[in-house]
């Protein structure tokens, strides 16, 4: 029998391109978003590739709704194997600049949604002892950067949920796994939509990979749930095991570089923002997967590749410390 995977802010960025991806395993694929217009070019997809799609409007921080959606997929479907959970929603200011309603939304869709989608996932999940939950995580989950502390706040606060829930399954003896996909910046229509109080057009922070990559890793970790998280990105390991090895140097250098980095030259983007209302009702509203920095994003990742060897990812996770920090310390050294 086809998989039934259940999938978060499917609409666009990683979550579409995931969406793909168990779409040509043949997958029953669950899609689930806010924005009508790209559920519906994304269910468009799915059957083109082979799977088997079922549209679901929501928003992930209703727990009603969530509810209502694992509902729906197992009545369509029969039982969920696999529940993705990738929706999230941000706002790029200074922390002073962003209003508390603001934040508080971005609260409930980044962290209280992967909340709400893991127990509804449990809920079916434990009573079969059976199942596979994805938390699509973040470098930004460890190390936090400037302009983004609500988003950065709630990634961290699902690494910390995610880590108690493991440790409850593992007591338990229980055949449910929970795992986490960390990412690096990826280029999503995100920073079409977001809601930006910047003077210049937001961006991911260089190197930037295109969503296929992340996709591929978040099914290579629900195929091989065991590990507590995974790395994907040669950027997202070196972030990480920086932060772990010199803390310090790193808030001077992203004191430094890390406000410019999240900005171009371009004029930002106008209209409307995602925040609070989906940007992406009508079909013509679609954006994909892809964002605007297709021309900078690489399709590839050697550490991607690595991470099926456990031998030689020890190796390039060296690799990648050792560079970021000798370059952290360079950076540094230039503020004193």
């Amino acid at each position: 029998m086809p998989p039934t995977v259940v999938i978060t802010g499917a609409s666009a960025g990683i979550g579409r391109a995931t969406a793909r991806l168990y779409a040509r395993r043949g997958a029953n694929v669950v899609l689930v978003a806010r924005g009508e217009g790209g559920l519906e070019a994304a269910a468009d997809e799915v059957a083109a590739l082979g799977g088997r799609p079922l549209v679901q409007a929501a928003d992930v921080a209703d727990p009603a709704r969530v509810e209502a959606v694992a509902d729906a997929a197992e009545k369509e479907f029969g039982p969920i194997d696999i529940w993705i959970n990738c929706a999230f929603s941000s706002v790029f200011a200074p922390f002073d600049e962003i209003t508390p309603e603001e934040f508080q939304r971005i609260t409930d869709v980044t962290y209280l949604g992967f909340v709400n989608g893991t127990r509804s996932a449990l809920k079916r999940m434990l009573p079969r002892d059976r199942g596979t939950i994805v938390q699509v995580g973040s470098a930004l989950g460890e190390r936090s950067i400037p302009l983004q502390s609500a988003y950065c706040g709630a990634k961290h606060a699902i690494n910390g949920f995610t880590s108690s829930l493991r440790t409850e399954l593992l007591h338990r003896g229980s055949n449910v796994h929970v795992t986490v996909a960390q990412m690096p910046a990826v280029n999503t229509p995100q920073f079409e939509w977001v809601r930006s109080r910047l003077s210049k057009h937001p961006m991911p922070v260089p190197p930037i990979y295109q969503p296929e990559v992340a996709a591929r890793g978040v099914v290579y970790a629900a195929d091989h749930p065991r590990r507590k998280q995974y790395y994907v990105g040669a950027t997202t390991v070196a972030t990480i095991w920086a932060n772990r090895l010199v803390p310090a140097l790193l808030d001077r250098y992203l004191a430094r570089t890390g406000l410019d980095s999240q900005q171009t030259d371009r004029i930002p983007p106008a209209g409307l923002d995602n925040l609070f209302e989906p940007v992406d009702t009508e079909r013509v509203d679609d954006q994909g997967a892809h964002g605007s920095f297709d021309d900078s994003a690489h399709a590839r990742s050697w550490q991607e590749t690595l991470v099926r060897h456990p031998a030689a990812t020890a190796l390039g996770t060296g690799a990648a410390v050792l560079g970021a920090v000798s370059g952290i310390r360079r950076l540094a050294s230039r503020t004193t």
